[in-house]
């Protein structure tokens, strides 16, 4: 009986430890739309570090741009 009533407790505590650690993924909504009349252009790299996003410049063209760093590779 002992065995029974500490292997549930184990069982329990074990699914509530373990439920705790799924974590629901965070949808991203574009945070840029193109200007009209400009063909969007997808990124063919990964993005150089978090806070980038992908955005166009009307000089340099599509590329990506930290609201702190400015543009990537020197575009500012």
């Amino acid at each position: 009986m002992k065995f029974s009533t500490i292997g549930c407790i184990a069982v329990v505590c074990t699914a509530a430890f373990l439920g705790g650690c799924v974590v629901a993924p965070v949808a991203v909504e574009p945070a840029y739309a193109a200007p009209p009349g400009v063909v969007y252009v997808a990124p063919t790299y990964a993005m150089p570090g978090p806070g980038y996003a992908w955005a166009y410049h009307s000089h340099f063209g599509w590329g990506w741009r930290h609201p702190s760093y400015g543009w990537h590779r020197g575009w500012r």
